[in-house]
């Protein structure tokens, strides 16, 4: 009887571990998957900012109307994450991500062909609400990872995110150049289209378990903000280290062009440098999953502090503006990374819904600030630029402080 049950037993072990590898590896490419559909699908939201001369002049507006694109696709993703992203809570995740990226797709399309400047900007915003799916597959990221790797793998997918973010900019320069500024909506439409179906094959289902009507589900989203400390704490420091890092890159291009005497070319490889900060997030995912969250927080923003100082003392020199670029990136990214996996382990329940008031809290400030850019950089020059920055990443550090000081020196990573 021995005999017969061991090697029974044996083959158990073996299965198991082979089933576990299987798991692993699965989830290994469904990280993958998530990480390359956040980022393609973010891109979105910036591949109009280096092209909208040649935008202007294709529909014969002004720099001022033509500037009104990107205004565009940010009202529309302004209104996806407070209206659209809180359906993750309440569709299954899979088939709303891939289908609401077959919008993405139908809406480049359109816009690669658009006739009229009025057509081409409200596809623009329509562009804008539908790249929201990228927030709606971060929170998925945390419910598919195991507890104790939940930081890193969120901060995996949103290395995704970031490099989306800043690659667009160059990719839709380069892609200008060589084909026209219309191609890079065609080539993003057929890329959503490829990443809806990667989505549709490669995701597990999720349904989630709310089953509150669409019109109770928004008014919970105010309730959360009303209600969650932590989430308002994680959402108003975000929201000002993100102005941060649209006051230094919406500006930047002004300093390369007129000090440095770059291309528009040269511009583009600049936000190269930017890509670099892709590299914290899953660093800074694994040190908040070891419990080191409270002072990475702190040590994030002290970083974005010695970035603007590093941008700001040494604009003359390329390399050192190029600099404090990544170290404001690593900082921003960090401090995401971190302050995502706080505020999802408040909700289970409601991460997209948590993430909607977080993400919509961030884009504001990122939005304030850059209406802010243009009259600062105006009045006091590059000096002035940094220095805001900088103010804002101090007024995140005053929030930590305060923090901690109602916490009494506590070593909980949220609260």
């Amino acid at each position: 009887m021995r005999t017969d049950t061991a090697p029974s037993a044996s083959k158990t072990v073996a299965e198991r571990q082979s089933g576990s590898a299987r798991s692993s590896r699965s989830l290994r490419w469904i990280t993958v998957t998530l990480a390359f559909a956040c980022g393609a699908s973010v891109a979105n939201l910036y591949y109009a900012q280096p092209l909208l001369s040649p935008i202007g002049h294709a529909f014969g507006v002004g720099q001022g109307a033509a500037t009104v694109v990107v205004t565009a696709t940010q009202v529309g993703y302004a209104l996806g994450l407070a209206l659209l992203l809180p359906l993750g809570d309440l569709l299954e995740n899979r088939r709303l991500a891939s289908r609401t990226l077959l919008l993405t797709a139908g809406a480049l399309a359109m816009a690669a062909v658009a006739p009229d400047f009025w057509i081409f900007l409200v596809l623009s915003a329509l562009i804008g609400v539908t790249s929201v799916v990228a927030q709606i597959l971060v929170p998925l990221a945390a419910h598919l990872a195991p507890p104790e790797a939940r930081g890193k793998l969120v901060g995996q997918v949103m290395s995704g995110l970031l490099l989306g973010i800043m690659l667009a900019r160059s990719i839709s320069s380069f892609a200008a150049a060589a084909w026209g500024w219309r191609s890079i909506y065609a080539i993003s439409a057929g890329v959503m289209l490829l990443t809806a179906v990667a989505l549709a094959k490669m995701l597990p289902l999720r349904q989630p378990v709310q089953t509150a009507r669409y019109g109770a589900l928004l008014t919970s989203v105010v309730h959360l903000a009303r209600t969650e400390p932590v989430l308002v704490r994680r959402a108003l420091t975000q929201a000002l280290l993100f102005g941060a890092f649209t006051t230094y890159w919406t500006a930047i291009s002004f300093e390369l062009i007129s000090r440095h005497h770059l291309t528009q070319n040269g511009v583009a490889v600049f936000a190269l440098v930017g890509a670099a900060g892709a590299a914290a997030a899953p660093v800074a995912g694994r040190l908040g999953d070891a419990g080191h969250g409270v002072v990475m927080r702190a040590g994030a923003i002290a970083l974005g502090l010695v970035s603007m100082l590093v941008a700001g003392l040494g604009a003359a020199n390329l390399v050192v503006l190029a600099l404090g670029g990544v170290l404001l990136d690593f900082a921003v990214q960090s401090h995401q990374v971190l302050s995502q996996r706080d505020i999802y382990a408040l909700r289970p329940d409601a991460r997209a819904r948590v993430n909607s008031v977080y993400m919509t809290s961030v884009f504001l400030g990122g939005a304030a600030s850059s209406a802010a850019t243009g009259p600062v950089l105006a009045a006091w020059g590059w000096t002035g630029v940094t220095v805001m920055a900088a103010a804002l990443m101090a007024v995140g550090l005053v929030i930590w402080i305060a923090e901690r000081m109602r916490q009494g020196g506590s070593t909980v990573t949220t609260g």
